[in-house]
């Protein structure tokens, strides 16, 4: 059987056999969940192994690659620039990047592009290794694209362009001109003691990094919606060009390094532990006082998503699926957290992160054996009934329901 470690606070134990039972009925390999609760450490679980091959156990500090769940920890990064003032949601991004206005782009908002309404989904050129490698030059590729779509009439899913563009928008709005990996490190990671990275530094030894173990193609055709199956392998397709060609989520894996070092990929590549993700969602579920988030910024992430023209259905994801700010934001077909206030990112393969205002719940879940399920994995859906029943009322233990 495989060893599970950590602690649960005392009334939290479902959470822990669910977790347990992960490994026992559903298929586990290697994971971790956490769980914050206004402001405090409530659930700090892994367990199981980080390389299938080699057996070796994944540890307290054993990171992994999250793909999409990177999503939103890098729209934090805004965020924090919204409560510094450096940007308006609802202002042009050509107003801090003058160059972006070509090809019919000079009346996007920076809420349209972070709602995945600018038709900027996917690259109309080829971009590699070193087009990502030198930002200089990704700008200005960057710049010339042309918009499938007139702003704010779609909504489809920037499955990587989103965060090259919000990498080149924070670089613009900074007064210091950092990358938003670096941001992300400076004004996130070192004030809270985490462990994420959305640039992996040369640093960080492979023994520290989970290796995935990917779905067979047996288990693809089992559980992974065969419309979008088809997509996925039809290059025509939207969601193709979204996530398979330039440049492609491939980008984040190193043969002899596991993961890629020193690349930003804002929307896919972010590596970290549990821990991290949660503790960092607690910070904005809770008062957002230890990043210094005013108020305002808060209400402006909890605050219902503005739809396109044409709703909220993705053509690519074939749903109603919503995203505000850099978030995704819960939907008859996402749903998470307690109501319609949470924001958070799920990642392929299973990997969720949100916040949950209402609650003040930081939560993650991540893991190194990839599901096929595209709307919770039953790993983590099992982890947050869990926690929902714990929760609810009557249950919530007194000592974290009278703040002590």
């Amino acid at each position: 059987m495989n060893s599970v470690h950590g602690f649960v606070r005392p009334g939290f134990d479902p959470v822990r056999d669910a977790f347990i039972e992960n490994f026992s009925k559903r298929d586990e390999l290697g994971g971790a969940c956490c769980v914050y609760l206004q402001g405090e450490k409530v659930v700090d679980l892994w367990g199981g192994v980080r390389n299938a091959g080699t057996r070796e156990p994944w540890l307290e500090d054993t990171m992994v690659v999250v793909y999409s769940a990177t999503k939103g920890l890098a729209a934090m990064t805004l965020a924090i620039a919204h409560s510094r003032g450096w940007l308006d949601y609802d202002e042009r991004v050509a107003a801090y990047w003058p160059e972006f206005a070509q090809h019919g782009k000079s009346e996007i908002t920076v809420r349209q592009l972070l709602g995945h309404q600018a038709g900027l989904f996917a690259f109309d050129e080829p971009v590699g290794r070193n087009d990502l490698a030198d930002l200089d030059r990704l700008a200005v590729i960057l710049a010339r694209q042309t918009p499938a779509w007139p702003a704010g009439t779609r909504v489809l899913y920037h499955a990587l362009t989103l965060g090259f563009y919000e990498n080149e928008l924070l670089r613009r709005i900074d007064p210091r001109h950092r990358t938003l990996g670096q941001f992300f490190q400076d004004e996130i990671a070192t004030p809270l003691g985490i462990d994420f990275y959305i640039r992996l530094p040369e640093s960080i030894p492979n023994q520290r990094l989970a290796t995935l173990e990917r779905p067979s193609g047996l288990a693809m055709l089992r559980g992974f919606p065969i419309r979008l199956l088809f997509d996925s392998i039809n290059p025509r397709s939207d969601i193709h060009r979204a996530l398979v060609v330039n440049p492609g989520s491939g980008i984040v894996h190193d043969r002899e390094r596991v993961y890629s070092r020193n690349l930003e990929v804002p929307s896919g590549g972010g590596v970290g532990t549990a821990r991290a993700i949660a503790r960092a969602y607690g910070v904005f579920a809770h008062d957002g006082r230890e990043l210094d988030l005013r108020p305002e910024t808060l209400t402006a992430l909890v605050a219902p998503p503005v739809p396109p023209t044409n709703g909220f259905h993705d053509d690519a994801m074939h749903g109603d699926v919503r995203y505000s700010l850099g978030f995704m934001r819960p939907s008859t077909v996402w749903r998470f957290g307690h109501d319609a206030s949470s924001f958070g990112a799920p990642g392929a393969g299973g990997a969720l992160g949100f916040a949950d205002p209402t609650m003040g719940v930081g939560y993650a879940y991540v893991t190194n054996r990839m599901g096929t399920a595209l709307t919770g994995d039953p790993r983590d859906i099992a982890l947050r009934a869990a926690l929902s029943s714990v929760l609810s009322e009557g249950q919530m233990p007194a000592t974290i329901a009278a703040g002590v």
